[in-house]
Protein backbone atom coordinates (compact mmCIF):
# COMPACT_ATOMS: atom_id res chain seq x y z
CA UNK A 1 0.00 0.00 0.00
CA UNK A 2 2.74 2.19 0.83
CA UNK A 3 4.85 1.38 -2.28
CA UNK A 4 1.03 2.13 -4.20
CA UNK A 5 1.46 5.33 -2.64
CA UNK A 6 4.57 6.37 -4.39
CA UNK A 7 4.13 5.21 -7.33
CA UNK A 8 4.55 7.01 -11.08
CA UNK A 9 0.99 9.35 -10.33
CA UNK A 10 1.80 10.54 -6.65
CA UNK A 11 5.10 11.19 -7.98
CA UNK A 12 3.56 13.17 -10.83
CA UNK A 13 1.17 15.38 -8.38
CA UNK A 14 3.84 15.85 -6.18
CA UNK A 15 6.05 17.24 -8.69
CA UNK A 16 3.68 19.78 -9.91
CA UNK A 17 2.33 20.86 -6.35
CA UNK A 18 6.02 21.20 -5.69
CA UNK A 19 6.88 23.06 -9.58
CA UNK A 20 3.84 25.49 -9.21
CA UNK A 21 4.50 26.63 -5.60
CA UNK A 22 7.81 27.48 -6.53
CA UNK A 23 7.15 28.75 -9.95
CA UNK A 24 3.77 31.14 -9.32
CA UNK A 25 4.14 32.64 -12.79
CA UNK A 26 3.22 29.45 -14.14
CA UNK A 27 -0.01 28.88 -12.18
CA UNK A 28 -1.55 32.47 -13.60
CA UNK A 29 -0.36 30.83 -16.75
CA UNK A 30 -2.63 27.83 -16.55
CA UNK A 31 -5.28 30.56 -14.64
CA UNK A 32 -5.55 32.77 -17.24
CA UNK A 33 -5.74 29.98 -20.24
CA UNK A 34 -8.36 29.00 -18.37
CA UNK A 35 -10.72 31.97 -18.16
CA UNK A 36 -9.92 32.93 -22.06
CA UNK A 37 -11.39 29.06 -22.79
CA UNK A 38 -14.49 30.37 -20.67
CA UNK A 39 -14.82 33.76 -22.43
CA UNK A 40 -14.51 31.84 -25.87
CA UNK A 41 -17.54 29.30 -24.65
CA UNK A 42 -18.91 32.22 -23.70
CA UNK A 43 -18.73 34.29 -27.03
CA UNK A 44 -19.82 31.21 -29.18
CA UNK A 45 -22.63 30.72 -26.90
CA UNK A 46 -23.34 34.74 -27.55
CA UNK A 47 -23.25 34.11 -31.24
CA UNK A 48 -25.39 31.25 -31.20
CA UNK A 49 -28.19 33.12 -29.57
CA UNK A 50 -27.87 36.29 -31.62
CA UNK A 51 -27.78 33.69 -34.83
CA UNK A 52 -31.18 32.25 -33.27
CA UNK A 53 -32.80 35.59 -32.60
CA UNK A 54 -31.54 36.61 -36.05
CA UNK A 55 -33.38 33.43 -37.86
CA UNK A 56 -36.13 33.84 -35.53
CA UNK A 57 -36.65 37.84 -36.90
CA UNK A 58 -36.31 36.44 -40.19
CA UNK A 59 -39.09 34.03 -40.04
CA UNK A 60 -41.31 36.92 -38.94
CA UNK A 61 -40.00 39.08 -41.69
CA UNK A 62 -40.23 36.85 -44.95
CA UNK A 63 -44.32 36.21 -44.25
CA UNK A 64 -44.04 39.95 -43.83
CA UNK A 65 -42.51 40.34 -47.16
CA UNK A 66 -44.57 38.05 -48.78
CA UNK A 67 -47.82 39.47 -47.66
CA UNK A 68 -47.09 43.07 -48.71
CA UNK A 69 -44.91 42.49 -51.93
CA UNK A 70 -45.91 45.97 -53.62
CA UNK A 71 -45.16 47.30 -50.56
CA UNK A 72 -42.19 49.86 -51.21
CA UNK A 73 -42.53 51.12 -47.64
CA UNK A 74 -42.00 48.08 -46.01
CA UNK A 75 -39.84 46.96 -48.16
CA UNK A 76 -37.16 49.26 -47.67
CA UNK A 77 -37.95 49.16 -43.78
CA UNK A 78 -37.16 45.30 -44.01
CA UNK A 79 -34.02 45.85 -45.92
CA UNK A 80 -33.09 48.68 -43.60
CA UNK A 81 -33.17 46.39 -40.90
CA UNK A 82 -31.34 43.24 -42.52
CA UNK A 83 -28.59 45.76 -43.87
CA UNK A 84 -28.28 47.02 -40.06
CA UNK A 85 -28.27 43.58 -38.45
CA UNK A 86 -25.57 42.14 -41.42
CA UNK A 87 -28.19 40.05 -42.27
CA UNK A 88 -28.96 40.36 -46.51
CA UNK A 89 -25.81 39.29 -47.08
CA UNK A 90 -25.55 35.54 -45.85
CA UNK A 91 -29.57 34.41 -46.86
CA UNK A 92 -30.15 33.71 -50.78
CA UNK A 93 -33.68 33.84 -49.70
CA UNK A 94 -33.96 36.96 -48.14
CA UNK A 95 -31.88 38.44 -50.60
CA UNK A 96 -34.20 37.28 -53.38
CA UNK A 97 -37.16 37.98 -51.47
CA UNK A 98 -36.35 41.51 -51.35
CA UNK A 99 -35.27 42.21 -54.69
CA UNK A 100 -38.68 40.22 -55.96
CA UNK A 101 -40.50 42.98 -53.83
CA UNK A 102 -38.40 45.70 -55.45
CA UNK A 103 -39.06 44.25 -58.78
CA UNK A 104 -42.68 44.49 -58.27
CA UNK A 105 -43.09 48.08 -56.08
CA UNK A 106 -43.72 51.17 -57.97
CA UNK A 107 -40.49 52.02 -58.36
CA UNK A 108 -38.54 48.66 -59.34
CA UNK A 109 -35.68 50.56 -60.73
CA UNK A 110 -34.70 49.99 -56.52
CA UNK A 111 -34.06 46.27 -57.79
CA UNK A 112 -31.62 46.91 -60.12
CA UNK A 113 -29.49 49.45 -57.54
CA UNK A 114 -29.64 46.56 -54.97
CA UNK A 115 -28.25 44.01 -57.45
CA UNK A 116 -25.10 46.81 -58.74
CA UNK A 117 -24.80 47.91 -55.17
CA UNK A 118 -24.08 44.10 -53.99
CA UNK A 119 -22.14 42.93 -57.74
CA UNK A 120 -19.70 45.90 -57.07
CA UNK A 121 -18.46 44.26 -53.56
CA UNK A 122 -17.21 41.70 -55.20
CA UNK A 123 -15.56 43.17 -58.19
CA UNK A 124 -12.24 42.36 -56.19
CA UNK A 125 -13.65 38.62 -56.16
CA UNK A 126 -12.70 35.18 -58.05
CA UNK A 127 -16.38 34.66 -58.07
CA UNK A 128 -17.97 35.76 -61.20
CA UNK A 129 -20.67 36.22 -59.35
CA UNK A 130 -21.63 36.77 -55.57
CA UNK A 131 -22.65 33.45 -53.95
CA UNK A 132 -26.46 34.41 -53.33
CA UNK A 133 -27.28 35.10 -56.83
CA UNK A 134 -29.31 31.88 -57.70
CA UNK A 135 -31.88 31.54 -60.99
CA UNK A 136 -34.34 32.88 -58.82
CA UNK A 137 -32.11 36.37 -58.55
CA UNK A 138 -31.95 36.61 -62.19
CA UNK A 139 -35.50 35.65 -63.19
CA UNK A 140 -36.48 38.36 -61.04
CA UNK A 141 -33.88 41.02 -62.83
CA UNK A 142 -35.77 40.10 -65.98
CA UNK A 143 -39.24 40.52 -64.92
CA UNK A 144 -38.04 43.84 -63.60
CA UNK A 145 -37.11 44.63 -67.42
CA UNK A 146 -40.68 44.10 -68.54
CA UNK A 147 -42.22 46.38 -66.45
CA UNK A 148 -39.87 48.90 -67.04
CA UNK A 149 -39.65 48.10 -70.46
CA UNK A 150 -35.78 48.32 -70.74
CA UNK A 151 -35.10 45.76 -73.67
CA UNK A 152 -31.10 47.40 -74.02
CA UNK A 153 -30.73 46.09 -70.09
CA UNK A 154 -32.50 42.78 -70.73
CA UNK A 155 -29.77 41.82 -73.40
CA UNK A 156 -27.23 43.03 -71.19
CA UNK A 157 -28.36 41.00 -68.77
CA UNK A 158 -29.13 38.05 -71.07
CA UNK A 159 -25.45 38.27 -71.65
CA UNK A 160 -24.43 38.45 -67.93
CA UNK A 161 -26.73 35.54 -67.27
CA UNK A 162 -24.65 33.12 -70.34
CA UNK A 163 -21.48 34.00 -69.02
CA UNK A 164 -21.61 32.58 -65.38
CA UNK A 165 -23.31 29.53 -66.05
CA UNK A 166 -27.09 29.92 -65.99
CA UNK A 167 -27.70 30.04 -69.90
CA UNK A 168 -29.35 26.50 -69.65
CA UNK A 169 -31.75 27.19 -66.70
CA UNK A 170 -34.90 26.50 -67.41
CA UNK A 171 -36.63 28.92 -65.34
CA UNK A 172 -34.19 31.45 -66.29
CA UNK A 173 -34.70 30.78 -70.19
CA UNK A 174 -38.52 31.08 -69.82
CA UNK A 175 -38.10 34.45 -67.90
CA UNK A 176 -36.23 35.76 -70.82
CA UNK A 177 -38.44 34.13 -73.43
CA UNK A 178 -41.30 36.02 -71.59
CA UNK A 179 -39.26 39.14 -71.60
CA UNK A 180 -38.58 39.61 -75.30
CA UNK A 181 -41.95 38.51 -76.86
CA UNK A 182 -43.10 40.99 -73.90
CA UNK A 183 -41.27 43.89 -75.48
CA UNK A 184 -41.70 42.88 -79.03
CA UNK A 185 -38.80 41.16 -79.73
CA UNK A 186 -40.49 37.90 -80.71
CA UNK A 187 -37.65 36.67 -83.29
CA UNK A 188 -35.08 36.78 -80.39
CA UNK A 189 -37.54 35.43 -78.01
CA UNK A 190 -38.22 32.33 -80.63
CA UNK A 191 -34.49 32.16 -80.94
CA UNK A 192 -34.27 31.68 -77.09
CA UNK A 193 -37.58 29.17 -77.42
CA UNK A 194 -35.59 27.24 -79.40
CA UNK A 195 -32.16 26.69 -77.98
CA UNK A 196 -33.44 25.41 -74.95
CA UNK A 197 -32.93 22.26 -74.04
CA UNK A 198 -35.26 21.66 -71.61
CA UNK A 199 -38.90 23.12 -71.94
CA UNK A 200 -42.02 23.26 -69.60
CA UNK A 201 -45.51 23.98 -70.10
CA UNK A 202 -44.72 27.51 -68.79
CA UNK A 203 -42.65 28.05 -71.42
CA UNK A 204 -44.65 27.07 -74.00
CA UNK A 205 -47.02 29.13 -72.65
CA UNK A 206 -45.43 32.43 -72.23
CA UNK A 207 -44.53 32.01 -76.20
CA UNK A 208 -48.13 31.84 -76.78
CA UNK A 209 -49.74 34.50 -75.19
CA UNK A 210 -46.44 36.37 -76.22
CA UNK A 211 -47.20 35.65 -79.99
CA UNK A 212 -51.24 36.72 -79.64
CA UNK A 213 -50.14 39.82 -77.72
CA UNK A 214 -48.43 41.15 -80.94
CA UNK A 215 -51.12 40.46 -83.63
CA UNK A 216 -49.14 36.79 -84.72
CA UNK A 217 -52.14 34.38 -84.30
CA UNK A 218 -50.80 32.22 -86.77
CA UNK A 219 -47.31 31.44 -85.48
CA UNK A 220 -48.98 31.03 -82.11
CA UNK A 221 -51.74 28.58 -83.59
CA UNK A 222 -48.73 26.29 -84.95
CA UNK A 223 -47.19 25.87 -81.55
CA UNK A 224 -49.93 25.25 -80.16
CA UNK A 225 -50.69 22.53 -81.92
CA UNK A 226 -47.19 21.05 -81.73
CA UNK A 227 -47.64 21.85 -77.79
CA UNK A 228 -46.86 17.86 -76.34
CA UNK A 229 -49.24 18.91 -73.48
CA UNK A 230 -51.73 21.16 -73.36
CA UNK A 231 -53.93 22.91 -70.27
CA UNK A 232 -55.89 25.22 -69.30
CA UNK A 233 -53.62 28.82 -70.05
CA UNK A 234 -52.59 27.13 -73.35
CA UNK A 235 -56.05 27.30 -74.12
CA UNK A 236 -57.19 29.97 -72.88
CA UNK A 237 -54.51 31.99 -74.60
CA UNK A 238 -54.87 30.83 -77.69
CA UNK A 239 -58.75 31.48 -77.74
CA UNK A 240 -58.42 34.71 -76.49
CA UNK A 241 -56.39 35.59 -79.30
CA UNK A 242 -58.92 34.90 -81.86
CA UNK A 243 -61.18 36.70 -79.88
CA UNK A 244 -58.49 39.46 -80.18
CA UNK A 245 -58.30 39.25 -83.73
CA UNK A 246 -62.05 39.22 -84.21
CA UNK A 247 -62.06 35.80 -85.55
CA UNK A 248 -64.92 35.17 -83.00
CA UNK A 249 -66.28 31.92 -85.15
CA UNK A 250 -62.56 30.64 -84.70
CA UNK A 251 -62.43 31.38 -81.46
CA UNK A 252 -65.68 29.44 -80.27
CA UNK A 253 -65.19 26.67 -82.39
CA UNK A 254 -61.69 26.33 -80.01
CA UNK A 255 -63.52 26.36 -77.03
CA UNK A 256 -65.89 23.49 -78.30
CA UNK A 257 -62.84 21.45 -79.40
CA UNK A 258 -61.46 21.85 -76.09
CA UNK A 259 -64.18 20.88 -73.81
CA UNK A 260 -65.63 17.78 -76.21
CA UNK A 261 -62.53 16.66 -78.10
CA UNK A 262 -59.70 17.13 -75.63
CA UNK A 263 -61.93 17.16 -72.21
CA UNK A 264 -60.07 19.53 -71.00
CA UNK A 265 -62.02 21.79 -68.33
CA UNK A 266 -61.95 25.69 -68.84
CA UNK A 267 -60.97 27.54 -65.80
CA UNK A 268 -62.88 30.94 -64.93
CA UNK A 269 -60.56 33.04 -67.07
CA UNK A 270 -61.35 30.61 -69.93
CA UNK A 271 -64.61 31.49 -69.75
CA UNK A 272 -64.13 35.32 -69.41
CA UNK A 273 -61.93 34.65 -73.09
CA UNK A 274 -65.21 33.42 -74.92
CA UNK A 275 -67.80 35.26 -73.63
CA UNK A 276 -66.96 38.28 -75.46
CA UNK A 277 -67.28 35.90 -78.85
CA UNK A 278 -70.15 34.54 -77.45
CA UNK A 279 -71.98 38.61 -77.59
CA UNK A 280 -69.92 39.58 -80.70
CA UNK A 281 -71.96 36.74 -82.71
CA UNK A 282 -75.24 37.31 -80.69
CA UNK A 283 -75.80 33.89 -80.22
CA UNK A 284 -77.79 33.78 -76.92
CA UNK A 285 -77.54 29.67 -76.85
CA UNK A 286 -74.34 30.19 -76.39
CA UNK A 287 -74.51 32.42 -73.88
CA UNK A 288 -76.79 29.75 -72.16
CA UNK A 289 -74.75 26.53 -72.62
CA UNK A 290 -71.60 28.50 -71.08
CA UNK A 291 -74.28 29.73 -68.13
CA UNK A 292 -74.78 26.32 -67.67
CA UNK A 293 -71.44 25.18 -67.30
CA UNK A 294 -71.05 28.22 -65.37
CA UNK A 295 -73.28 26.99 -62.84
CA UNK A 296 -72.38 22.94 -63.15
CA UNK A 297 -68.80 24.15 -62.07
CA UNK A 298 -69.67 26.86 -59.47
CA UNK A 299 -68.01 29.85 -61.24
CA UNK A 300 -70.84 31.84 -61.12
CA UNK A 301 -70.83 31.17 -57.56
CA UNK A 302 -67.67 32.24 -56.55
CA UNK A 303 -65.81 34.27 -59.16
CA UNK A 304 -67.92 37.58 -59.45
CA UNK A 305 -65.83 38.41 -62.63
CA UNK A 306 -67.83 35.40 -64.32
CA UNK A 307 -70.93 36.76 -63.11
CA UNK A 308 -70.72 40.26 -64.41
CA UNK A 309 -69.79 39.11 -67.57
CA UNK A 310 -72.18 36.94 -67.78
CA UNK A 311 -75.03 39.78 -67.67
CA UNK A 312 -72.68 42.18 -70.44
CA UNK A 313 -73.23 39.23 -72.15
CA UNK A 314 -76.99 38.58 -72.44
CA UNK A 315 -77.67 42.20 -72.34
CA UNK A 316 -75.50 42.19 -75.50
CA UNK A 317 -77.37 39.29 -77.18
CA UNK A 318 -80.63 40.97 -76.57
CA UNK A 319 -82.47 39.02 -73.91
CA UNK A 320 -82.41 41.73 -71.38
CA UNK A 321 -84.75 39.80 -69.00
CA UNK A 322 -82.51 37.07 -68.59
CA UNK A 323 -79.45 39.68 -67.63
CA UNK A 324 -81.85 40.85 -64.67
CA UNK A 325 -83.02 37.60 -63.72
CA UNK A 326 -79.73 36.62 -63.58
CA UNK A 327 -78.55 39.46 -61.98
CA UNK A 328 -81.06 39.59 -59.20
CA UNK A 329 -80.20 35.94 -58.43
CA UNK A 330 -76.47 37.86 -57.07
CA UNK A 331 -77.05 38.23 -53.16
CA UNK A 332 -76.34 42.09 -52.46
CA UNK A 333 -73.31 41.24 -50.48
CA UNK A 334 -71.56 39.72 -53.59
CA UNK A 335 -72.59 42.66 -56.06
CA UNK A 336 -69.68 44.68 -56.86
CA UNK A 337 -69.95 48.41 -58.94
CA UNK A 338 -69.18 46.35 -61.79
CA UNK A 339 -72.16 44.25 -61.29
CA UNK A 340 -75.01 47.39 -60.90
CA UNK A 341 -73.03 49.24 -63.55
CA UNK A 342 -73.10 46.64 -65.80
CA UNK A 343 -76.98 45.77 -65.16
CA UNK A 344 -77.52 49.42 -65.96
CA UNK A 345 -75.36 49.76 -68.93
CA UNK A 346 -77.85 46.77 -69.95
CA UNK A 347 -81.01 48.62 -69.85
CA UNK A 348 -79.38 51.92 -71.08
CA UNK A 349 -78.55 49.89 -74.46
CA UNK A 350 -81.76 48.43 -74.72
CA UNK A 351 -83.59 51.77 -74.33
CA UNK A 352 -85.02 51.20 -70.65
CA UNK A 353 -84.30 54.55 -69.28
CA UNK A 354 -86.56 53.78 -66.14
CA UNK A 355 -85.20 51.08 -65.23
CA UNK A 356 -81.50 52.27 -65.48
CA UNK A 357 -82.62 54.85 -63.15
CA UNK A 358 -84.34 52.30 -60.61
CA UNK A 359 -81.09 50.31 -60.96
CA UNK A 360 -79.11 53.59 -59.74
CA UNK A 361 -80.85 54.47 -57.22
CA UNK A 362 -81.49 50.68 -55.34
CA UNK A 363 -77.26 50.87 -55.78
CA UNK A 364 -76.69 54.05 -53.87
CA UNK A 365 -79.14 52.74 -51.17
CA UNK A 366 -76.75 49.97 -50.71
CA UNK A 367 -74.15 52.29 -50.39
CA UNK A 368 -72.12 51.53 -53.26
CA UNK A 369 -70.41 54.96 -54.63
CA UNK A 370 -70.81 55.06 -58.47
CA UNK A 371 -67.68 55.90 -60.19
CA UNK A 372 -67.33 57.62 -63.66
CA UNK A 373 -68.50 54.93 -66.00
CA UNK A 374 -71.59 54.03 -63.99
CA UNK A 375 -72.62 57.81 -64.17
CA UNK A 376 -71.48 57.87 -68.46
CA UNK A 377 -74.09 54.31 -68.43
CA UNK A 378 -77.01 56.22 -66.78
CA UNK A 379 -76.55 59.42 -68.82
CA UNK A 380 -76.80 56.97 -71.61
CA UNK A 381 -79.50 55.55 -70.47
CA UNK A 382 -81.11 59.30 -70.39
CA UNK A 383 -80.30 59.96 -73.46
CA UNK A 384 -81.51 57.05 -75.30
CA UNK A 385 -84.83 57.42 -73.00
CA UNK A 386 -85.53 60.57 -73.37
CA UNK A 387 -85.55 61.80 -70.25
CA UNK A 388 -83.47 64.95 -70.23
CA UNK A 389 -84.33 66.29 -67.06
CA UNK A 390 -82.92 63.35 -65.31
CA UNK A 391 -80.00 63.75 -67.21
CA UNK A 392 -79.40 67.01 -66.09
CA UNK A 393 -79.74 65.44 -62.59
CA UNK A 394 -77.12 62.96 -62.80
CA UNK A 395 -74.71 64.83 -63.95
CA UNK A 396 -74.62 67.91 -61.62
CA UNK A 397 -74.85 65.56 -59.24
CA UNK A 398 -71.90 63.95 -60.60
CA UNK A 399 -69.59 66.86 -60.45
CA UNK A 400 -71.29 68.26 -57.21
CA UNK A 401 -71.43 65.08 -54.46
CA UNK A 402 -69.66 62.59 -56.51
CA UNK A 403 -66.74 64.84 -57.54
CA UNK A 404 -65.90 63.19 -60.63
CA UNK A 405 -64.57 65.52 -63.14
CA UNK A 406 -66.59 65.04 -66.86
CA UNK A 407 -64.43 63.71 -69.76
CA UNK A 408 -65.76 64.20 -73.40
CA UNK A 409 -67.59 61.37 -73.16
CA UNK A 410 -70.43 62.65 -70.96
CA UNK A 411 -70.31 65.97 -72.47
CA UNK A 412 -71.17 63.97 -75.71
CA UNK A 413 -74.21 62.09 -73.64
CA UNK A 414 -75.21 65.61 -72.64
CA UNK A 415 -75.17 66.66 -76.42
CA UNK A 416 -77.00 63.65 -78.05
CA UNK A 417 -79.67 63.82 -74.97
CA UNK A 418 -80.44 67.16 -76.21
CA UNK A 419 -80.28 66.52 -79.52
CA UNK A 420 -82.68 64.01 -79.32
CA UNK A 421 -85.45 65.58 -77.74
CA UNK A 422 -84.82 68.59 -80.33
CA UNK A 423 -82.94 71.16 -77.72
CA UNK A 424 -80.44 71.74 -80.64
CA UNK A 425 -79.60 75.75 -79.32
CA UNK A 426 -78.98 73.96 -75.82
CA UNK A 427 -76.86 71.25 -77.20
CA UNK A 428 -74.59 73.50 -79.28
CA UNK A 429 -74.23 75.33 -75.91
CA UNK A 430 -73.16 72.71 -74.21
CA UNK A 431 -70.48 71.96 -76.97
CA UNK A 432 -69.54 75.20 -76.61
CA UNK A 433 -68.62 75.11 -72.99
CA UNK A 434 -66.48 71.54 -73.53
CA UNK A 435 -63.05 72.62 -72.20
CA UNK A 436 -60.46 72.98 -75.05
CA UNK A 437 -58.44 70.35 -73.65
CA UNK A 438 -60.72 67.66 -74.03
CA UNK A 439 -62.78 68.77 -76.77
CA UNK A 440 -63.00 66.38 -80.39
CA UNK A 441 -64.83 66.27 -83.26
CA UNK A 442 -66.90 63.11 -82.45
CA UNK A 443 -68.79 66.35 -79.96
CA UNK A 444 -69.56 68.61 -83.17
CA UNK A 445 -70.28 65.21 -85.33
CA UNK A 446 -73.28 64.14 -82.67
CA UNK A 447 -74.74 67.65 -82.98
CA UNK A 448 -74.73 67.27 -86.76
CA UNK A 449 -76.62 64.11 -86.61
CA UNK A 450 -78.82 65.90 -84.60
CA UNK A 451 -79.44 69.28 -86.96
CA UNK A 452 -80.00 66.43 -89.86
CA UNK A 453 -82.70 64.65 -87.97
CA UNK A 454 -84.17 67.76 -87.19
CA UNK A 455 -83.42 70.11 -90.30
CA UNK A 456 -81.92 72.75 -88.74
CA UNK A 457 -79.40 73.77 -91.42
CA UNK A 458 -77.72 77.39 -90.00
CA UNK A 459 -76.34 75.25 -86.79
CA UNK A 460 -75.57 72.38 -89.07
CA UNK A 461 -73.17 74.83 -90.91
CA UNK A 462 -71.79 76.07 -87.70
CA UNK A 463 -71.46 72.35 -86.76
CA UNK A 464 -69.36 71.43 -89.65
CA UNK A 465 -67.16 74.42 -90.08
CA UNK A 466 -66.22 73.26 -85.93
CA UNK A 467 -65.12 69.60 -87.58
CA UNK A 468 -63.23 70.39 -90.69
CA UNK A 469 -61.56 72.95 -88.12
CA UNK A 470 -60.21 69.57 -86.47
CA UNK A 471 -60.58 66.71 -88.94
CA UNK A 472 -60.72 67.13 -92.89
CA UNK A 473 -59.96 63.59 -93.68
CA UNK A 474 -63.35 61.84 -92.75
CA UNK A 475 -66.18 61.89 -95.58
CA UNK A 476 -69.27 61.00 -93.80
CA UNK A 477 -68.82 64.67 -92.48
CA UNK A 478 -69.57 66.51 -95.84
CA UNK A 479 -72.12 63.57 -96.84
CA UNK A 480 -74.27 64.35 -93.75
CA UNK A 481 -74.29 68.37 -94.49
CA UNK A 482 -74.69 67.74 -97.93
CA UNK A 483 -77.50 65.85 -97.60
CA UNK A 484 -78.86 68.39 -94.99
CA UNK A 485 -78.54 70.72 -97.99
CA UNK A 486 -80.41 68.61 -100.23
CA UNK A 487 -82.83 68.04 -98.04
CA UNK A 488 -84.24 72.37 -97.93
CA UNK A 489 -83.34 72.27 -101.95
CA UNK A 490 -79.84 73.87 -102.05
CA UNK A 491 -78.80 72.05 -104.22
CA UNK A 492 -75.92 73.72 -105.60
CA UNK A 493 -73.97 74.49 -102.08
CA UNK A 494 -74.67 70.66 -101.51
CA UNK A 495 -72.53 70.26 -104.97
CA UNK A 496 -70.14 72.28 -104.18
CA UNK A 497 -69.42 70.49 -100.70
CA UNK A 498 -69.35 66.83 -102.72
CA UNK A 499 -66.71 68.42 -104.75
CA UNK A 500 -64.77 69.88 -101.65
CA UNK A 501 -64.82 66.53 -100.70
CA UNK A 502 -63.40 65.06 -103.59
CA UNK A 503 -60.42 67.56 -103.71
CA UNK A 504 -59.65 66.78 -100.35
CA UNK A 505 -59.63 63.08 -101.02
CA UNK A 506 -61.73 62.57 -98.15
CA UNK A 507 -63.29 59.21 -98.01
CA UNK A 508 -66.31 57.74 -96.25
CA UNK A 509 -66.45 54.09 -95.26
CA UNK A 510 -69.34 52.59 -98.03
CA UNK A 511 -71.84 50.81 -95.18
CA UNK A 512 -73.70 46.97 -96.33
CA UNK A 513 -76.97 45.96 -95.79
CA UNK A 514 -77.81 41.95 -95.25
CA UNK A 515 -81.07 42.71 -97.32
Amino acid sequence: MFRSRRGPLFLYITNINTYTSTNPKHFSFVSSQTQRQQKHKQKQKQQKKQKHLQQKKQEHLLPLLHKNPTNLTITQQVHSHLLTTDSLYHSTLLFNTILHCYSLSDYPKKAFFLHKQLQQNYTHSECLSPPYFDSFTYSSLIKTCVSLGYPNLGRQLHAVITKVGFGSHVYVNTALVNMYVSLGFSVAGTKVFDEMPERNSVTWNVMITGLVKWGELEFARSLFEKMPCRNAVSWTGIIDGYTRMNRFGEALALFRRMVVCDFMQPCEVTILAILPAVWQTGDVKNCQLIHGYGEKKGFNATDIRVSNCLIDTYAKCGCIRSASRFFEKISIERRNLVSWTSIITGFAMHGMGKEAIENFERMERVGRKPNRVTYLSVLNACSHGGLVEEGFKFFYKMVKEGQVLPDIKHYGCLVDMLGRAGRLEEAEKIALEVPSEITNDVIWRTLLGACSFHGNVEMGERATRKILEMERGYGGDYVLMSNILTGVGRFGDAERLRKEMDGRNALKKPGCSLI
